[in-house]
């Protein structure tokens, strides 16, 4: 247990949160279907106001951690960030489609019909193009990351964000033949990444020049804690009352998601890892650069999932595996970079 004493009560138990909540989310929308029924009338421009507010409540808080004046310390690790940015940009989404698309379309063709495959597939493309941001720091630290370098790539990879993630992502998706509207993706990524971050990035610098960096992480931070977790356990709820019938239909359809995100989470781990071994980066940059990679912005991606194809589309459904998987994946691969840490001894 000394491994994760860096994660919170509600990080270390995320995947049990998370299935809590599917039982929950199922059961909701079983027994009381009026609940879903009404939140789904709730929506503008195709964007459910309740799922909106939660995943605000998701994102602000991990918005705040981020100091964007850093950045100008990325010039002193250039090859770090390189890795980082290659992988996350050039390599991980394509990746992604590849392995997806080999096991929704070819190897499991036999259990998915190639509608709902079209909807997995779509749904582990969102996956693919959105690294993490916020459990990265999480992971960083687990395996002593330089904590300056972790701000550096996530401020990078949230600007980045802003501007590669909807070319991408309609790219691939309109390669399996799903027609993206652009102004509802536009509307995605201004109103779960462009204006948090900037209202983030107000909040830190106003309540830093008002009461200092250590009040700020010391005192103001810590009344966040818990809000991006309970933010998403909540919207998981919402997601699995629409979600029950499908699931209870075809609860096996989850193994056969569960398995392409798998083995693609521990193949760029390993690109990123071993990459960086080669060039004879420190480890503590090694590490958080796998990581970030690995790991997926799912919070982001759950999002865009419920604009572009509904609250009960095999797309969502695809996005809350992600969730559902990444963290025992994520603490298997924090255990086998501290565990070959000793191979980065000599690199400086």
């Amino acid at each position: 247990m000394s491994k994760i004493q860096g994660m919170s009560f509600f990080d270390r138990y995320l995947t049990l949160w998370v299935a809590i909540c599917i039982v929950a989310g199922i059961a909701l929308g079983k027994l009381l279907p009026i609940v879903p029924e009404t939140l789904g009338k709730y929506e503008y421009a195709n964007v459910s106001v309740p799922i909106a507010i939660l995943i605000w409540i998701m994102i602000f808080p991990m918005m705040l951690k981020i100091d964007f004046a850093s950045i100008v310390d990325a010039v002193k690790m250039p090859k770090g960030l390189t890795v980082t940015l290659v992988v996350n940009w050039l390599i991980k989404p394509f990746t992604m489609f590849g392995i997806a698309w080999l096991f929704f379309y070819v190897i499991f063709k036999a259990f998915i019909p190639e509608d709902l495959a079209k909807e997995y597939l779509a749904g582990a493309v969102l996956l693919g193009a959105a690294p993490c941001t916020a459990m990265v720091f999480v992971w960083s630290h687990l395996t002593k990351g330089n904590p300056a370098y972790t701000l550096v790539q996530v401020a990078i990879n949230d600007l980045i964000i802003l501007v590669a993630f909807i070319p991408i992502v309609t790219l691939l998706l309109g390669i399996t033949g799903i027609a993206i509207p652009w102004n509802t993706l536009i509307l995605s990524v201004v109103l779960f990444v462009m204006i948090p971050l900037v209202l983030a990035v107000f909040t830190r610098r106003t309540m830093i020049r008002r009461k200092g960096l250590d009040y700020f992480d010391k005192v103001f931070l810590k009344k966040f804690t818990g809000t991006t977790i309970t933010g998403l356990l909540l919207t998981l709820v919402i997601i699995f009352s629409f979600q029950g019938d499908k699931i209870l239909k075809s609860p096996f359809n989850i193994l056969l998601i569960a398995v392409p995100l798998i083995i693609q989470t521990f193949f760029i781990f390993f690109i990123a890892y071993g990459w960086a071994k080669k060039w004879k980066l420190p480890h503590n940059i090694a590490a958080p650069a796998a990581m970030i990679g690995a790991s997926n912005f799912f919070e982001l991606s759950v999002a865009v999932a419920i604009v572009l194809f509904g609250m009960n589309s095999g797309a969502t459904l695809v996005t809350v595996v992600g969730v559902l998987v990444e963290v025992p994946v994520m603490l298997t691969l924090v255990k086998i970079a501290n565990g070959t840490r000793e191979k980065f001894v000599h690199n400086k």
